[in-house]
Order: structure tokens, then C-alpha cells, then sequence
């Protein structure tokens, strides 16, 4: 096999035309393939990731969006009583737009003391906590966010009448959380506009490794079923996946955009390699009078389907992951954000269907190649 590679390349290169525009569309269509299974990667890694850790959000109940649940923050020191409660983070949400959006900027008012021990994994790339800290107008930024408005530390960064002074840019383990950005609680309770001093959107709960978090949740909605304001306590993986909700089932239908891709593949590979067997059926009865057997033609015609294809797809799947590494895009719903994960999964995934649908358009017109009659072949003009 490895012998008839030479004769394959020059093969591809005699009609360089038809060969360019096949990769190219085969480029094009595994592009968008990544481009939509890695908004999917994200979502299972947000709700991977999230079922691993011991956390609980308590919102109020029989509300959506952030910008409308108000829960007393005395609540805090209530529910820190419970059994198997390690800590409770009150948290300040405010975003720019509730609905499903590309751009959506989310900020999370958090005791500047607290931040650290609600997420211990994030690594401050610039800047320092301390200058954090110390000024109440200041905020930690995702490294996400921050390329993608192309902010630095020191720069003011304003959404409508909120103002904050960037005190530091960090990355996280989790690429959801590089999209977010935190402020002091108090600042954003008492921004231009809000005044809600005293009341917190949510309340996130840290729980023990021993603790039986459906029982703390029972337990802290239980406790406010009658009031002042009731509760609606889930596992914070929980709670994003309703958080998201419609959009969930957004990037599930988009799935179906990306077997599209895959079938768009498979007609255009196809299509050419039916093409160059018409184009070549006296060559390839030559080559059998040659020796070649009808196995060996076979084969030819199998690995030009197969090139055309892996050519295609490694470029479109390469061209994807570099765009969306640099782009660090995300899509978020009620200050609940995925990231577009280009994982190295998703990389070895679009380059196996390259492969397969390149082998699955190939066979037709590598059987016609084989089975053509010498003397017919070699009557063709």
C-alpha cells in the first residue's frame, strides 16, 4: 500500500482544481462540525465539573432571572448552621442581558475575603488579590472575558451605570469560570441604581465531603417554605442546567447541524472520486494491463477518497481549534455562561469522521474502478 502513495499524490496533483475545492469544502464543513461540538464539550464540561464539586446554590423560589431573586443575606449565618454545611458565599449577581446571548457579561458581588475559599483553583495570571481587597471598586476578570473586550489590569471597565477598576485577571480550572467577573458585594449592592443592601441573589453552599447535600437541600427549603422569602436550594450543576434551560436544548438540536456537516462531507468527497474514476477509466484499465490487479485499483481509488477527506478535515478541524482558542468565545443564559471548549477530544473526534466519511465515499466509486472491463476500459476515448 505504501508503494502506491506516490502514484495517489500525483494523481490528486494532475487535477490540483478539483483536489483544492474538495478540501476546501471539506475544510469548511469540519469547521463548522468543531464549532458546534464544541459548544456541546462545554456543556458537558460545565456539568461534568460541577457534579464533581460539593456545592449548592439556594435562589429564590419561583424565579428566573438573576436580576429578579432577592434573598435576605441573614440567610447566610441561618443556613451556615446546618448540618454538614462547610460555608456559605452570598453572591450579587448583575448581568447585562438575562436571555441566550454570545456575549454576555456577568459580574458576581462576593465578600472579597470568601472568594478565595469559594474557588480555590483560580490562578491570578495579573495583578494581585490584594489590590482586590483593598479597593472596594475594584474586580478580579476571567482571562475570557478580558481577551475578548481586550481589557487590562488597571483599566476601567464600564456595562450601563456599573464601573468597576480592574485589579486583576485570573485563569480557572474550569473554562466557564474565565467568563466571569467578580466584585466586592457591597460595591455592587450599592451601585448606581440597585440599593440592595441587605439581600443577595443566591446563596452558594460548600458542603463536606461527608455531608448528604438532597438533605441539606430539603433541610434549608424546609426551614424557609413559610417565609420571609422562600427558597429553592439544588446542586449547583443542577441549578446551571435549569439556569440554561431552552438553550440546553439549542446546542442538542445543533448536533444535528453537525451531522449535516458530516453527510455535506460525504457527498462532496464522494461526488469528486466518482468524478476522477469517469475521468480515468482507460488509465485504470492500463494499469491492470499493467499487472494491477482489480484489489490494487481498488485500493488506489480508496486511498484518493480517504485524502481528500483527512486533507480536509485536518485543516478544518486545526483552523477550528486555533479560532476558538484565540476567540475564547462563550453563549450564556441567565448569568449562567458555556464556554466553546476545543478539547483535544473534539480534535481527535472531527479527524476520526474525516477519516470514516472519506472511506464511506470512496467504496462505490473504488468497486466501479476495480470492476471495469479491461478491453472496455481501454475502447473509452
Amino acid at each position: 500500500m505504501v508503494k502506491l502513495l506516490p502514484y495517489v499524490f500525483k494523481t490528486l496533483w494532475r487535477h490540483r482544481s478539483r483536489t483544492i475545492l474538495t478540501v476546501s469544502g471539506s475544510a469548511v464543513a469540519l469547521f463548522v462540525y468543531c464549532f458546534v461540538g464544541s459548544v456541546q464539550e462545554g456543556m458537558n464540561d460545565l456539568q461534568r465539573r460541577q457534579s464533581a464539586k460539593r456545592s449548592l446554590v439556594s435562589f429564590q423560589a419561583n424565579k428566573f432571572c438573576p436580576a429578579t431573586s432577592h434573598l435576605p443575606q441573614d440567610y447566610e449565618q441561618e443556613i451556615k448552621k446546618i448540618g454538614g454545611v462547610r460555608e456559605v458565599i452570598p453572591i450579587q449577581v448583575f448581568t447585562n442581558n438575562c436571555r441566550a446571548s454570545l456575549d454576555v457579561v456577568v459580574f458576581y458581588g462576593v465578600p472579597p475575603k470568601k472568594l478565595q475559599i469559594a474557588r480555590p483553583d483560580f490562578k491570578m495570571l495579573n495583578g494581585s488579590w490584594a489590590e482586590f481587597e483593598k479597593n472596594q471598586d475594584s474586580a478580579v476578570m476571567g482571562r475570557a472575558v478580558a481577551n475578548r473586550r481586550m481589557v487590562e489590569v488597571g483599566d476601567k471597565f464600564s456595562i450601563g451605570d456599573l464601573s468597576v477598576v480592574v485589579a486583576g485577571i485570573f485563569e480557572a480550572d474550569d473554562p466557564a469560570e474565565e467568563n466571569y467577573i467578580y466584585s466586592h458585594l457591597d460595591f455592587l449592592q450599592r451601585s448606581k441604581g440597585m440599593n440592595l443592601v441587605g439581600t443577595v441573589t443566591q446563596l452558594e453552599v460548600l458542603l463536606n465531603d461527608s455531608a448528604d447535600a438532597d438533605l441539606v437541600c430539603r433541610t434549608i427549603d424546609d426551614r424557609y417554605k413559610a417565609g420571609p422569602v422562600e427558597t429553592d436550594t439544588r446542586p449547583k450543576g443542577v441549578f446551571q442546567a435549569k439556569s440554561l434551560g431552552d438553550l440546553t436544548q439549542l446546542i442538542g438540536m445543533a448536533h444535528y447541524l453537525g451531522l449535516a456537516c458530516v453527510g455535506l462531507v460525504l457527498a462532496l468527497v464522494a461526488t469528486t472520486t466518482v468524478m476522477s474514476v469517469q475521468d480515468r477509466i482507460k488509465e485504470h484499465a492500463v494499469l491492470q494491463t499493467l499487472g494491477y490487479s482489480g484489489t490494487k485499483v481498488f485500493v488506489l481509488v480508496m486511498l484518493e477518497s480517504i485524502f481528500l477527506s483527512l486533507i480536509g478535515g485536518i485543516i478544518g478541524v486545526g483552523t477550528a481549534l486555533l479560532f476558538l482558542k484565540f476567540k475564547n468565545l462563550s453563549v450564556g443564559a441567565e448569568a449562567v455562561t458555556i464556554a466553546f471548549t476545543p478539547s483535544p477530544s473534539l480534535a481527535m473526534t472531527g479527524i476520526l469522521v474525516a477519516l470514516l466519511t472519506g472511506f464511506f465515499a470512496g467504496i462505490f466509486p473504488a468497486l466501479q474502478a476495480a470492476r471495469t472491463e479491461i478491453v472496455t476500459g481501454l475502447r473509452q476515448a
